[in-house]
């Protein structure tokens, strides 16, 4: 995608929606990353779930190791992986109480460190309690950024690393949000709804998706 058209790209999905914000929901940045960790293959609204009654309870990494392993399961037992996650949640409450003096780390290099929590989730902590200009490839950023052409790469960290390149400023700060929404709600895996797409002059994806009413139409022209 040139260079131009990049920018126009997101100057539109600013314009449709100024300020993104997470879905993920929580009450500080705690449960924040805790939200990010259990959200891996499962979705926002899922763990949101999950999590409300746990943070109105846990908010803190010291009231999460008290509440224990077994007891965070009895939380988290609708969401995938929950066995694991569980797991993990109490070692990085743990490692957050014996490293860091129960905070979350500014740095993604020590959100790394920390037991289940990857590159992906560390720039969404970043990014959404610090303000960093990280981007956070998920499965939708993942796809966006290859059907469009905005920023191809066939691994994660290539399409974040492209990403880096071409982005401009005044989008950097959201950028990963709105590729994320526009994935979840437009641009979707299956069947891509090109006909509502603000951007669908700019993308670099042929077989454009048109509206369902046009699809019926076209099926009764002969052939």
């Amino acid at each position: 995608m040139k260079k131009a058209d990049v920018f126009e790209f997101f100057r539109r999905l600013a314009e449709a929606n100024p300020s993104p914000e997470t879905e993920l929901e929580s009450v500080n940045i705690y449960t924040l990353l805790v939200a990010v960790v259990l959200s891996a293959q499962a979705t926002d609204a899922g763990v949101n779930r999950a999590t409300r009654a746990l943070f109105a309870e846990v908010d803190t990494p010291e009231k999460m190791v008290a509440l224990g392993e077994e007891g965070l399961k009895q939380h988290i037992k609708t969401i995938g992986l929950f066995n694991t996650k569980a797991k993990n949640v109490i070692a990085l409450s743990q490692a957050l109480i014996e490293q860091h003096g129960g905070e979350v780390p500014a740095d993604r290099a020590a959100l790394e460190a920390l037991p289940g929590v990857g590159r992906k989730t560390a720039n969404v902590v970043m990014n959404v309690a610090f303000g960093a200009e990280t981007f956070a490839v998920d499965t939708h950023l993942f796809r966006v950024g290859n059907r469009t052409g905005l920023a191809p790469g066939k691994t994660p960290l290539a399409v974040e690393l492209r990403l880096e390149k071409v982005v401009p400023q005044p989008f950097r700060l959201h950028a990963h949000h709105w590729l994320i929404l526009h994935g979840r709600y437009v641009c979707k895996a299956r069947a891509p709804e090109c006909w509502r797409c603000p951007v669908v002059d700019l993308c670099r994806y042929k077989p454009k998706t048109l509206a369902p009413k046009a699809k019926r139409a076209d099926s009764t022209i002969p052939t």
